[in-house]
């Protein structure tokens, strides 16, 4: 089959496509490759893409221009679009609040007419855990009601999974959300947790640690969440969401604990005060995921901890 994979050159995406083209799938990325974090670090994903020799197309666009979007679809017809092209991070979001709607609602509708406009009837979108906000009812599922979003990213993730069921309800489009719960894992973006700990710990310069620690995250390894994503390519669902975590809660403090073991370094602990928009804690339940997809999340966090901390070195990492 031919894909499209948005934001193919970032952490999740270059997995996605590693993956796709390995399969024996061609593949199109549009990614704009901007300076959220590093544009090199994107740049060397895409030359390690371009090294398997598959049929592999890039494209340096930005989805917010409706120009950039035709000229992807003008001369490839895809099977598939997998959209995971987004601007990324609660915190951030809080200070370009304009900047995530742009790109993650007007980005996405823009993809959405091109898919329609040339008969792409199938399309799976990347959603976020952060949609679920303060939610008092631990595990999370799909069904949970979500009008408690708290930042900025959240809202336009929530917008999107809207979006997604528009054009499935009125266009008769194939559509899976998928709602992703901390991945983490080689090629990591350096501004996410583990990432950078793992840079500040080797440093010997203090890591910053919001609240007590006692937060918890369902930290999902790469490998897991492709799996899900790709499970979503080979099926039909009219339109479903799915979580696609670990199902399985790790406190900070654990986490810290386990890159040090993994780093062989004690982190210097800078506390700072709980951040707006931070939820105290995302807990996956993947019933839904398992039954429709078989996805089965495999590597636990005592496990990829390590594996990330190998290609951190491997890669020379500095942050």
């Amino acid at each position: 089959m031919n894909f499209l994979v948005t934001g193919g050159a970032g952490f999740i995406g270059s997995h996605v496509c590693e993956q796709l083209l390995h399969a024996g799938h061609a593949v199109s990325v549009l990614d704009d490759l901007n300076d959220f974090y590093p544009p090199a670090l994107k740049q060397a994903n895409l030359r390690a893409l371009q090294s398997l020799a598959k049929p592999f197309t890039f494209f340096h666009g930005d989805l917010t221009d409706p120009a950039a979007v035709k000229e992807v679809f003008a001369g490839v017809k895809f099977d598939q679009i997998i959209h995971l092209a987004a601007r990324a991070g609660v915190r951030p979001s809080l200070a370009e609040p304009a900047l995530y709607q742009r790109v993650n609602v007007e980005g996405t509708v823009n993809l959405l007419e091109a898919a329609r406009r040339h008969g792409v009837k199938k399309i799976t979108i990347a959603s976020s855990s952060s949609v679920y906000g303060v939610n008092a009812k631990v595990p999370f599922s799909e069904g949970d009601p979500i009008f408690s979003a708290i930042s900025p990213y959240a809202a336009s993730k929530l917008a999107s999974e809207a979006l997604g069921h528009v054009y499935h309800h009125i266009y008769g489009m194939d559509v899976a959300m998928l709602r992703f719960f901390t991945v983490y894992g080689p090629r990591q973006r350096p501004d996410l947790a583990i990432h950078k700990f793992a840079s500040l710990i080797t440093a010997g310069k203090p890591i910053p640690v919001f609240g007590d620690g006692s937060t918890a995250r369902d930290y999902t390894y790469v490998s897991d969440t492709v799996d899900g994503v790709l499970a979503c390519t080979q099926r039909e669902f009219g339109f479903e969401i799915f979580n696609l975590g670990e199902s399985q809660t790790v406190k900070l403090a654990y986490l810290i604990e386990l890159l040090e073991n993994a780093l062989g370094k004690k982190a210097v602990i800078n506390r700072q005060p709980p951040q707006p928009g931070d939820v105290p804690i995302t807990f996956a339940d993947i019933s839904k995921a398992r039954a429709k997809l078989g996805y089965n999340p495999r590597v636990k966090i005592e496990e990829g901890i390590p594996k990330f901390v190998e290609w951190f070195r491997s890669a020379g990492v500095k942050g």
